[in-house]
């Protein structure tokens, strides 16, 4: 078996399709990636029943979930369906590993997001730092330089 029949056999068997990032990142819907971005193994990007968009040169590691949906009150019987929003991610962010980016959250351009943290609905400025769970905003953290408007 050649590597690349390995990969489509492995692929058709994780339930995941190919992608540019790396055959252990699980896509689920039509999420929109910027160029550049890179995402580590292990990853899950969610889009199914809403809207993910990541923006450019972004930098996602290994362990990080982005997931529009939300499925705790179907799961207890309070809704009869699962809750999804729309997450958007701007250019040039870092988000570190074991992170959950949940839906309605918007990541404001070069922003870090840090190891282990959750941001759940939060809207992020830009140049932030985001720390924990529950995430603290650090808004202005990281300064723009003056050739890059804010």
């Amino acid at each position: 078996m050649t590597p690349d029949e390995f990969r489509a056999q492995f692929l058709q068997m994780m339930h995941n399709k190919e992608n540019r990032f790396h055959p252990l990142v699980w896509i689920n819907g039509e999420p929109e990636v910027g160029e550049r971005t890179y995402i580590g193994g292990l990853s899950e990007l969610n889009a199914k029943g809403a809207r993910v968009t990541i923006g450019a040169d972004c930098d996602i590691a290994s362990f990080v979930a982005i997931n529009v949906a939300d499925s705790h009150l179907r799961c207890i019987g309070l809704a009869e369906q699962n809750v999804c929003r729309d997450i958007v991610i701007g250019d040039n962010v870092f988000i570190g590993s074991h992170s959950g980016i949940f839906g309605g959250s918007e990541v404001g351009h070069h922003s870090v997001i840090a190891a282990g943290t959750m941001v759940r609905g939060e809207k992020i400025p830009p140049y932030s730092l985001v720390i924990g769970n529950p995430a603290v905003v650090k808004p202005g953290y990281y300064k723009p330089t003056d050739n890059k408007a804010s």
